[in-house]
């Protein structure tokens, strides 16, 4: 069996893939050098995405480097115009790791030749869309909705590109699974705001009363997820995965991450409200964040350590790193004002 099949039978109820598996590691290393043999565009979306096929039969889902590490989203960028970083893609599959969820697929980053790997490959759609630019940088934009025309072109250096796989999940006839629209959602409009953002009540008397919120891990899970994305600045969390294959109260998956990490110095705090107005959090997920912010090592420390291997090391910049240890503190911040206001028992579901 491949690495990518024996990586599909470690899927289960809980999680993607066991604690310290040698099947990931593998997997990565696969991502990372086998030869590359199909390159198609993923259809839809506002931005270009490749799916690539490896000489095993393995697939993966490839964003392409748009800008430096060092460049951030600029300040009146609204969230839904923001480009994606492969290198959030990255960094979001290790810290979902670290934080113990490994609900997120396995993903690696790999420079690429563009002239020699892409090219020979793409369809005749994506084909003509490849020019030389004015520096003599290979370039091409694919077709999407917003961002794939020639002022928005990816482009080599002048043929070699950097960019993040994500692991392909099995088909839905094998992981059936389905996404859900996200009770946080965003507007998705620049002068109104979502009803959450504005109700302080919002958890209590909207989503706790129905199902699947009113009973079993659904909502434990979504206050990881909110956890996981005021880390990495996310604010594009729309929808998220369902599980239906292993049957009622399975673990969500944690899916697109290019728009984290775009931030050092500011915290989008609207992320932890999800957290502020339930006052639920798994006893598990704060021992983590607390051992976080006691030590010995804090959350910049072993997230470093964990994407040292990484092919297109450093993944990020320090700032970024910094900036996950003060997040970890307003979060704890946040629990303690639940704490404040609720008793342990009604705050935390103990699942040690």
């Amino acid at each position: 069996m491949t690495n990518w099949e024996k990586f599909h039978l470690q899927i289960s109820k809980y999680y993607m893939f066991p604690e310290n598996s040698k099947v990931v590691e593998n997997l990565l290393k696969d991502l990372a050098t086998r030869k590359i043999i199909g390159v198609e565009q993923l259809p839809g979306g506002t931005q270009l995405k490749l799916i690539l096929t490896f000489d095993d039969g393995a697939k993966a889902l490839f964003k392409p480097m748009r800008f430096p590490r060092d460049v951030e989203t600029l300040p009146n960028h609204f969230y839904f115009t923001d480009f994606e970083r492969h290198v959030s893609e990255i960094a979001s599959f290790h810290l979902d790791k670290v934080l113990g969820f490994r609900r997120t697929p396995p993903c690696v980053g790999r420079k690429v030749n563009i002239s020699e790997e892409f090219y020979p490959l793409v369809e005749p759609d994506l084909h003509k869309t490849f020019f030389i630019s004015p520096a003599g940088n290979v370039c091409f934009h694919g077709q999407c909705t917003y961002y794939c025309d020639t002022s928005h072109a990816i482009c080599g250096d002048p043929h070699m590109l950097e960019g993040s796989l994500s692991i392909w999940l099995p088909p839905r006839n094998i992981l059936d699974r389905k996404p859900v629209r996200s009770p946080w959602r965003r507007s998705y409009n620049k002068r109104r705001k979502a009803a959450w953002e504005t109700d302080n009540y919002y958890c209590v008397n909207q989503v706790k009363t129905v199902p699947p919120y009113n009973h079993g891990r659904r909502i434990y899970d979504l206050m990881d997820l909110a956890v996981f994305d005021y880390l990495t600045g996310n604010m594009d969390r729309h929808h998220y995965d369902e599980v239906f294959t292993f049957g009622n109260d399975s673990a969500l998956i944690h899916l697109d991450h290019g728009r984290g990490f775009g931030r050092t110095t500011y915290d989008e705090d609207t992320i932890i409200l999800p957290l502020l107005q339930c006052c639920v959090i798994r006893l598990s997920t704060f021992n983590r964040l607390y051992s976080f912010h006691t030590g010995p090592k804090r959350l910049s420390d072993i997230m470093r350590e964990s994407m040292a291997n990484d092919p297109i090391k450093p993944v990020l910049i320090e700032p970024h790193l910094k900036a996950l240890d003060r997040r970890v503190s307003k979060i704890l911040g946040v629990i303690r004002l639940c704490l404040n206001a609720n008793s342990p028992d009604l705050v935390f579901l103990d699942d040690m």
